[in-house]
């Protein structure tokens, strides 16, 4: 038996391929710990140069983004050749997932908020994450979840700290 189509959003010649999300660091901003990725394609790395404006982004921007006390991931995603989008996810309200959307394109100079031009009206469908980035997402919920199961204190923290993903998605 025939049925309808899975997605019409799938252009029919998308051919997906894995990519490679790798831990790097955890980075310490304005109060926050937020365990920083890099996902690419496994034969094009996220550039060093990149790595350094990521770096850069810490340093400078973070506190229109992070509280103290923070906790969360940031993912620096290569989107192709030039494209990247730094995904920066926190966790609140106890067990809530918020992100703020930064991108670079090109020979820009530094990251900046990402616009996805249309209005962002409530209520409205609008982009949150990919494929490859929900696996990296899908470890940082279950290690929260472990972390607000736990008793919460410094031990549990450091657990928290430790429980990082790598690997193909």
């Amino acid at each position: 038996m025939e049925g309808p189509l899975m997605s019409a959003a799938v252009d029919p010649d998308y051919r997906h391929y894995p990519k490679q999300a790798e831990y790097r660091a955890l980075v310490e901003a304005r109060g926050a710990a937020m365990k920083l990725y890099h996902l690419a394609a496994a034969d094009a790395p996220v550039p060093e140069a990149v790595g350094r404006l990521c770096d850069q982004w810490f340093a400078e921007c973070a506190a229109t983004v992070l509280a103290e006390g923070d906790c969360g991931f940031a993912i620096l995603h290569r989107c192709g050749t030039d494209f990247y989008f730094l995904l920066v996810s926190v966790w609140r309200g106890s067990n809530e997932l918020w992100e703020a959307v930064w991108y670079r394109h090109g020979d820009m100079p530094a990251f900046a908020p990402f616009d996805p031009g249309y209005p962002m009206a409530p209520g409205v469908v609008r982009p949150t994450f990919c494929v490859w980035e929900l696996g990296i997402v899908a470890h940082e919920s279950a290690a929260w979840g472990r972390y607000l199961a736990s008793p919460r204190d410094a031990a549990a923290r450091s657990r928290w700290v430790e429980d990082v993903f790598a690997g193909a998605v």
